[in-house]
């Protein structure tokens, strides 16, 4: 492929990532998150059309964006059809499969996961568990992660279980982020334009010398100044 190709290759890439880009949105994020085996090999399929569609000169473009849109539309048609279908969820999707069950190991279903020792102490490791021993439960989810569920004796301690009164927990929403104003975060959150550049009058900060200001449902409103610190320069009642 010479440079006299590099047009028609500019061309057909930037087409073909447009209409990956299309069918990516109308999937839907879950699509794109959580790879199921029929996502996986949908995924497989629309890449390997795409990259024909953009390399193969010789191929009309018209027929790999017929192909990216066909399997998009398979794709997204199975989707909303296990929605509503156990059945079609389970043969689409997969379910659950359990590996470790009241602190034992199930031979046969990490055989039928294709699940080796040095692959489960992996991934118990990344969740956190170091020590099996902790594990009471261990679920491969229908997406190959890994979840665990320690013995009651390695939970976490949790106010509740302590007994203890907490302060309630708000959504905290983005105001300012490198000196600009978040109009529809303030809108969400009940306050107006108005009412933050009053506290940061109040507070002699102006909005350009702002990294990020977050504002809770509880009505605090954190301030970070542009600096390296990123501590909160106050915090507004």
């Amino acid at each position: 492929m010479g440079f006299s190709n590099f047009y028609p290759v500019l061309y057909r890439s930037l087409i073909s990532l447009a209409t990956l880009f299309i069918v990516a949105k109308v999937l839907g994020k879950k699509q794109v998150s959580e790879f199921s085996l029929f996502d996986y090999v949908i995924g497989i399929s629309i890449g390997n059309f795409a990259a024909e569609m953009t390399i193969n000169l010789d191929s009309p473009e018209f027929d790999g964006i017929l192909a990216v849109l066909i399997f998009g539309v398979v794709a997204f048609v199975v989707s909303h059809l296990t929605l509503h279908s156990i059945f079609l969820r389970r043969f689409f999707m997969g379910t659950p499969t359990v590996i470790i069950q009241n602190g034992k190991f199930l031979k046969k279903n990490m055989k039928k996961a294709g699940l080796d020792m040095n692959n489960l102490l992996e991934e118990a490791r990344i969740k956190g568990y170091f020590d099996l021993s902790q594990i009471q439960y261990g679920v491969m989810e229908a997406n190959g992660e890994m979840s665990f569920l320690p013995y009651a004796e390695y939970q976490p301690l949790t106010p509740k279980v302590m007994n203890q009164k907490v302060n309630p927990c708000y959504l905290v929403g983005n105001v300012i982020i490198d000196g600009k104003i978040m109009k529809k975060n303030l809108k969400r959150l009940g306050k107006e334009v108005s009412w933050l550049e009053k506290q940061l009058q109040e507070k002699g900060v102006k909005t350009k010398d702002i990294l990020l200001a977050t504002l809770d449902e509880g009505g605090k409103l954190y301030i970070y100044k542009d600096n390296k610190d990123m501590v909160p320069l106050d915090i507004l009642e």
